[in-house]
């Protein structure tokens, strides 16, 4: 696995969203949030990967879009150190659920931190 994060990886189909809220277990580490859900997912791809900012928190488009930019970096960054030996595909949702703009020092700390706690949680 390399550090892209094609649009193949991304997860946008409403049908899988809706499935991974109803069915989908979850870790956290605040302010991150992950919801996840082994799936057979429609790409030949081990995971896709959507993430949301609230609206109700933070009102300004630019500001959603920066922390939604910073998320992604940060798991596309980290993705090859945890999801190489990946067998069973699944779709991932990440929150966040701060209240303040995060930097992006926390944010990659924080986003290592959940994604060791999903191996640990998962037996991977």
């Amino acid at each position: 696995m390399n550090y892209r994060f094609p649009k193949k990886e991304r997860l946008c189909s409403q049908k899988n969203i809706e499935q991974l809220f109803a069915e989908g277990k979850s870790v956290s580490k605040y302010p991150l949030k992950l919801i996840y859900l082994a799936s057979s997912l429609p790409e030949n791809v081990p995971i896709q990967v959507g993430v949301t900012v609230p609206k109700r928190t933070f009102k300004k488009a630019v500001i959603r879009n920066r922390i939604k930019r910073l998320l992604r970096e940060s798991y596309r960054l980290h993705k090859p150190l945890y999801f190489n030996t990946l067998e069973t595909p699944y779709a991932f949702m990440i929150l966040y659920l701060g209240k303040e703009i995060p930097s992006f020092d926390e944010i990659h700390s924080r986003m290592a931190q959940l994604l060791e706690a999903f191996k640990n949680k998962e037996g991977l």
